[in-house]
């Protein structure tokens, strides 16, 4: 009987040690739920943590329903058992008891690494959700509301337009519509006017996001103009022509494979300014002001000739004259990154006293021309209204333009006093300074160059003065350097400019389409040669007029530089289609005399400096 009664008891011990561990969970359990029912904490994590508590506690119950199973059926069996001595019940009790003693303490560990596991988890959890706090705050600071605050704007109109999503999005299968929202890929908007839109700021700015057609496009771009660009040298035409059949067959007219056009001649804008500031590198102000007077006078009584021509036209052919005034205006502008690649690079030779470098007229006569530009620009509002004005408001119209080139003049002076301060009190400071931290480090001389190009263009647009203009002034005040400053920026700059120039030509030959040439080739080609010979024409006149008797010789190569015209035109003839001012017709003949005009420039180039330069400045500009 004492036997029995020491098994008993060496039986019930682990029974007593699990409902110590159960009364000690317990004590635990009521003081985290005590704690937990705090106002500092959260309601999912509230329900969270009793879900989790409620399971555990459950645990517990039934490894205790287990250990009672056992223990209850160990007693049966050793009483069933009468063939066992008690030596034996008690050994074999005593081995019952040290498995589950075993047991337990492996379910304690396992209880244990459960509750560090949930422990980490919970402070991942907590982690988590201050990121996700901070992202919901962010993605609230750099939202813009534009849907919702332009569309009470006045003048805005709601309009239905096609969403045609990528090919790859399209490739792939059972893909949601919030799928394909937030994929990375971009899609087109098509309106009723077949204009085509890319996305330019998405909702979400936190995800990185690539035009990729603007990738290809400049990727196809730059592997054709290579061919196009050699297939020109070697029958010997300037590559520029190779760069203009490049955009030609990628165009519109062509394989129609550009889809950002906008994007692209954005960018080689670019390589106008960049050659446009080389220019200026070769363009001191020495030189400037030999032949400011040439420069100022020339074009303003080109662009006069021109209008008092295309009124006289006008009027025969029943033209009314706001349009004569423009066609006019546009076809008397030049070529500035046409002419300036005959010119940039080109070492002239000694000039005798007295003598002027045609270089030195014909960039002075360009840059002025760019000023007109943007005088044009600026009055172009006023045209569009004196268009559709009676006959006693065209004084005021009058009035109104006066005023313009006047705001026009106060901007070329404020412009021109700058330079004078930042060449005596800047450039040389800055340029010193730049280039002692540049030292063995190229990345910082280009990029102060290129800001200080930004910078003088952004000030002469902000004075309503063409952005050309400052980019050929930034140059013209490096070169006041000296020779050794000039040729170290050129060498930097010069593959930057080459490469955009590539993009530019490109972007030309986007507007030339070769089946309105062929169909209309006859008109074309008499309109194209009657304005350059009236440009010809024109310049040597008054040239010879302007010019001292030692330098008539160069009014024939500066007249054949200016005798074409300015692919600007595109620019100007799409603002005037769009005001009404010309018909589509008018339009498409602009576009096709100035992409013509272009291609016979170098012809006629080469013709005058063949005939007419001395032979130094031959060799050096054919």
């Amino acid at each position: 009987m004492k036997v029995l009664e020491k098994n008993y008891f060496w039986m019930l011990l682990p029974l007593l040690h699990l409902i110590a561990n159960a009364a000690e969970h317990e004590g635990v359990a009521k003081h985290a739920i005590k704690l937990h029912r705090g106002k500092g904490a959260a309601t999912t994590q509230r329900k969270q943590w009793l879900l989790d508590s409620c399971r555990k506690l459950s645990g517990l119950l039934r490894q205790k329903t287990v250990v009672l199973n056992k223990l209850k059926n160990a007693i049966r069996a050793v009483e069933k058992d009468a063939g066992l001595s008690d030596e034996e019940k008690l050994f074999q009790e005593e081995t019952e008891y040290v498995e589950l003693l075993a047991a337990e303490k492996h379910q304690v560990e396992a209880l244990k690494n459960m509750q560090h596991q949930n422990k980490s988890l919970s402070m991942l959890d907590e982690i988590l959700e201050d990121v996700r706090k901070a992202a919901d705050r962010l993605e609230e600071e750099i939202e813009e509301h534009a849907f919702d605050d332009n569309k009470s704007v006045k003048g805005v109109n709601f309009e239905a337009v096609l969403r045609v999503e990528e090919e790859e999005a399209n490739s792939k299968q059972n893909r949601t519509k919030q799928e394909v929202e937030d994929d990375l890929g971009l899609s087109m908007l098509i309106d009723s006017q077949n204009n085509q839109y890319i996305l330019t700021k998405p909702r979400d700015s936190t995800i990185p996001r690539a035009d990729h057609h603007f990738i290809k496009d400049i990727v196809t771009i730059g592997m054709l103009s290579l061919p196009c660009g050699w297939l020109c040298t070697t029958i010997g035409l300037p590559t520029m022509f190779g760069y203009i059949i490049c955009g030609v067959l990628l165009g519109p007219s062509g394989l129609n494979s550009i889809k950002s056009i906008v994007q692209v001649e954005t960018l080689g804008e670019f390589g106008v300014f960049f050659t446009l500031f080389l220019v200026g590198l070769e363009f001191s102000p020495e030189k400037l002001r030999k032949v400011w007077k040439i420069s100022l006078q020339g074009p303003c009584y080109m662009t006069l000739l021109m209008i008092a021509f295309g009124l006289l036209w006008g009027h025969l052919l029943q033209i009314r004259p706001t349009q004569s005034v423009f066609i006019s205006t546009c076809l008397s502008l030049s070529s500035t990154p046409l002419v300036s690649r005959f010119l940039v690079g080109s070492a002239r030779g000694e000039k005798e006293a007295g003598d002027l470098d045609y270089s030195a007229v014909l960039l002075g006569m360009l840059v002025m021309q760019d000023v007109q530009l943007g005088l044009f620009i600026a009055v172009m509002p006023t045209l569009i209204q004196a268009g559709a004005s009676t006959y006693s408001s065209i004084v005021m119209e009058i009035l109104r333009i006066l005023l313009l080139i006047g705001q026009i003049l106060f901007s070329l002076a404020a412009v021109f006093l700058l330079c004078l301060v930042i060449k005596t009190y800047l450039i040389g400071p800055y340029y010193r300074k730049l280039h002692m931290e540049s030292k063995g480090n190229k990345e910082i001389l280009i990029l102060g160059i290129s800001a200080f190009i930004f910078l003088m263009l952004t000030v002469t647009e902000l004075l309503d003065v063409s952005m050309e203009l400052g980019c050929f002034l930034a140059g013209a005040l490096i070169s006041s350097q000296g020779h050794m400053v000039t040729e170290e920026i050129v060498s930097y700059i010069e593959p930057i400019r080459d490469f955009l120039a590539i993009i530019f030509f490109a972007s030309i030959g986007l507007h030339v389409f070769p089946t309105f040439v062929v169909y209309e080739l006859t008109i074309l080609m008499v309109l194209t040669l009657a304005v350059v010979i009236m440009k010809f024409v024109l310049a040597a006149l008054v040239l010879s007029l302007l010019l001292p008797k030692t330098s008539q010789y160069i009014k024939w190569i500066v007249a054949a530089g200016l005798a074409q015209v300015s692919e600007f035109s595109f620019v100007l003839g799409s603002r005037a289609r769009r005001a009404g001012i010309i018909s589509r017709e008018v339009y498409l003949l602009i576009l096709s005399v100035t992409t013509l005009s272009l291609l016979l420039a170098p012809v006629l180039w080469r013709a005058a400096i063949t005939k007419c330069a001395p032979r130094p400045d031959r060799r050096s500009s054919l």
